[in-house]
């Protein structure tokens, strides 16, 4: 009988100290990641919601493919935005050997892989974090983030002050000081890493608010008509991404300032693949402000999933 893997053995199995350092491997091994498909579809109140498949290959080890829909609306009705499954088979074999909940895969990985990037772009003594977003990711990178022992002082701004204040109450613990952000603008100026997980279609960042030293974390945007930055906050970015064969054409925080030829593909400086085999460097100096673009790849689903698998084992 195939095992499933539940939220909650996940979170037995898994901890951002394992996870991180298993993306950072896996970013520099070999992998065949096929193009992500997406499917936008309406439901009958006319939200725009996206079906998403992402698969992915270990050579020689193992098949993975995550089947999830992403439905921004559901925050209004009280569940999570990304529902679905993750299925993982033996490469050698076709053997199924586990199934999992994916949005649990997605909110680890996606968090581990935030917290990667900042340890390559991130000022080393980052003290003050900002959480732009209440949903389930949120929670995540705030746990991910805890992880680095410099930051020591917690700010959350969402458009629903009370479920912020809910989750600064869960997370209290974690930082010296946690706050509500009630002002954006003041947030975003005070922090030094700003990460920002919401399903935007209209700036919340801007240029304007950015001061030097700062690391802006995005991982909200995934399609070209979402973005959670202003062109003027690309202007002044070294960016960096995940992927350099996505990113770039499938987040509004590319496609956009790419389209008002604001920047151009060739201005973004690197992906996480480049940055984990020290091919380029990352953060080259206090002064710089640093942008890091996720729209999440397949390869950090299945290091999750095959690392959950080896946890349960031993």
């Amino acid at each position: 009988m195939i095992t499933y893997y539940s939220s909650s053995q996940i979170q037995e199995w898994l901890t951002f100290d394992l996870l991180i350092p298993a993306l950072k491997k896996g970013f520099t091994e070999e992998y065949v990641v096929p193009e992500r498909m997406h499917l936008n579809f309406q439901n009958p109140s006319l939200e725009k919601n996206t079906l998403l498949l992402m698969p992915a290959i270990s050579l020689g080890n193992a098949v993975g493919v995550k089947v999830v829909t992403v439905n921004p609306g559901n925050s209004e009705k009280g569940l999570p935005g990304v529902q679905g499954i993750y299925y993982l088979c033996d490469a050698a074999t076709g053997m199924p050997r586990a199934l999992f909940d994916a949005k649990a895969i997605t909110n680890w990985r996606t968090a581990a892989t935030s917290v990667l990037a900042a340890s390559f772009l991130a000022v080393p003594d980052a003290k003050k974090l900002l959480v732009i977003g209440t949903g389930a990711l949120a929670s995540y990178l705030i746990d991910a983030y805890a992880t680095i022992g410099s930051i020591d002082e917690l700010y959350v701004w969402g458009r629903n002050p009370e479920k912020a204040k809910e989750l600064i109450q869960q997370k209290k613990n974690l930082f010296r000081k946690s706050t509500l952000a009630s002002n954006l603008e003041d947030a975003i100026k005070e922090a030094d890493i700003i990460s920002s997980a919401t399903f935007s279609q209209e700036p919340l960042i801007k240029g304007k608010w950015l001061r030097a030293g700062q690391h802006i974390d995005l991982v909200g945007s995934f399609r070209p008509d979402m973005r959670e930055t202003d062109d003027q906050v690309m202007q002044r970015s070294n960016i960096y991404v995940d992927s350099i064969s996505t990113a770039p054409k499938e987040s509004g925080d590319l496609t956009i300032p790419i389209a008002n030829k604001v920047i151009s593909v060739q201005e973004i400086n690197g992906d996480l693949f480049q940055l984990c085999k020290s091919e380029i460097n990352g953060r080259q100096s206090k002064e710089e402000i640093t942008v890091f673009k996720s729209v999440g790849h397949a390869l950090e689903d299945l290091v999750a999933a095959q690392l959950i698998v080896q946890q349960n084992n031993k």
